[in-house]
């Protein structure tokens, strides 16, 4: 045995639960020896030993330091292999969540037998025992950084398979089409048996499948990592104070003078499930000023990086041609995510005309910021809805696409006219072996290393 397989068999032990204020912290100690370890550093309530306590059972007891002396009362969950998360014997203490009783039993560990988690090495023994297969295991760490309601709720689909699944389909396809290639070399001289048409159908039908994949996934940035709204509009318009609305607290500094926001400003807060991050930018003018112009430049950046944008005008007065060719130019490249907004209601006299796609509002009264509220709502609504997918890919995911969509077309082209079958099988089993690796059957190892690093101790 190597040493690196010995140490993915010793017994580890590392806290589950974040680090900070609460009542309890979860700690998990998983291994072979990982029960006889707790036993070893504990006295249950009831006088008897955890190792002879059936599996999947809930204890009462204390961890004792080496002294015999208590460190803590706590909660000990039983579970023996193979059915535990990792897929080994497994004890989970709940302890009161006090930072120096959470280091001291786990240092009791330690010195019984077992070691430091390293980032990931719970969710990376499942994968290596076959409690996962990597999609499972990255769904876990897509589902712990989930910015809102739909990451959540896809990363729960794909820790149940919705990805496995996916490409276990596509490896049966095309495992059907390799086997009509090479069933073609004992029929090559017969004209009246032909495969290619049935295996160009196969192999279409699967490129058009990953195609969809891979354009869906740069529209998955905002299911991961929130909508990021943009507030646009020319110097004074009221967009720094309609910031602070939003936000329900001074964030930017708010004055008469025109060109205020020098600077993007970003503040983030939770809203109906979803994390939103709004940005106040430069007003928009001619100017001679160097930083202002920067100002300026970084606004229409953020304008295109933004998922909304709300444009905002001030109603008191009438637009100046200026303005006016910015604006333009703004609705142009950006039509689709824009919301309207005419500010400062409250200082016209006569009523506004005004159309569907506008919010009319004032920041001094509040007026109408419910309804400017609810507009941005159902646009993200619209947005999520047509992003709506039973997984999401990561940036590895999307990689091992690639060459997969690579060998695809090799196949294809090599079926046309006369086709090449030796050269076709060659590229589905080259195909075959990038899903191999997209579902970790065959991955190297420095590389389940690598992915399991990104994952935090205690996962």
């Amino acid at each position: 045995m190597t040493e690196k397989t010995k140490k993915n068999y010793e017994a580890i032990v590392a806290q589950c639960s974040p680090q900070g204020k609460g009542a309890i912290a979860l700690l998990r100690i998983s291994g072979p020896d990982a029960i006889q370890i707790v036993t070893d550093i504990s006295r249950l309530a009831n006088k008897k030993k955890l190792t002879d306590q059936p599996t999947h059972t809930i204890h009462f007891g204390t961890v004792i330091d080496k002294n015999g002396k208590s460190i803590d009362q706590v909660l000990f969950l039983l579970m023996h292999s193979p059915k535990t998360f990792t897929g080994e014997n497994t004890v989970e203490i709940t302890t009161h969540n006090n930072q120096f009783i959470v280091s001291a039993i786990i240092e009791r560990a330690i010195q019984a037998g077992a070691r430091l988690a390293q980032e990931g090495e719970f969710s990376k023994r499942a994968f290596l025992n076959g409690k996962l297969d990597l999609n499972q295991a990255e769904a876990i760490n897509e589902l712990i950084h989930a910015q809102t309601q739909q990451a959540l709720k896809t990363s729960l689909q794909q820790i149940e398979g919705s990805l496995s699944h996916k490409i276990k389909g596509l490896e049966e396809k095309l495992l059907e089409s390799l086997a009509l290639s090479e069933s073609s070399f004992e029929f090559i001289e017969d004209e009246q048996i032909e495969f290619s048409d049935q295996i160009k159908s196969i192999v279409k039908k699967i490129t058009v499948d990953i195609e969809n994949l891979k354009k869906s996934y740069d529209q998955q940035k905002q299911i991961r990592e929130g909508i990021r709204i943009a507030l646009i509009g020319s110097v004074n318009a009221g967009k720094s104070s309609l910031f602070n609305l939003l936000l329900n607290k001074k964030r930017s500094i708010v004055t008469k003078i025109p060109g205020t926001t020098r600077d993007v400003i970003e503040a983030g807060q939770y809203s109906n499930g979803t994390y939103i991050t709004l940005v106040d930018t430069a007003g928009l003018r001619k100017t001679d000023d160097k930083i202002e112009q920067e100002g300026i430049k970084r606004s229409m950046e953020q304008a295109e990086l933004a998922d909304l944008i709300l444009l905002v005008i001030d109603g008191s007065k009438a637009l100046t041609e200026q303005e006016n060719k910015i604006y333009r130019e703004i609705v142009e490249r950006f039509d689709k995510k824009l919301i309207f907004v005419q500010n400062k209601i409250d200082l016209v006299k006569k009523s506004l005309q005004t159309d569907s796609k506008t919010i009319l509002i004032s920041c001094k009264n509040k007026k109408n910021i419910d309804k400017l509220i609810k507009k941005i709502d159902a646009k993200i609504e619209t947005l999520f809805s047509s992003l709506a997918s039973p997984f999401l890919l990561n940036q590895r995911q999307y990689n091992k696409l690639i060459p997969f969509q690579k060998h695809l077309e090799l196949a294809l082209q090599n079926l046309k006219n006369q086709p090449a079958y030796e050269l076709v099988s060659f590229h589905l089993k080259k195909a075959l072996e990038q899903l191999a690796e997209l579902s970790g059957k065959t991955i190297n190892l420095k590389v389940v290393d690598k992915i399991f690093s990104q994952f935090c101790i205690g996962k």
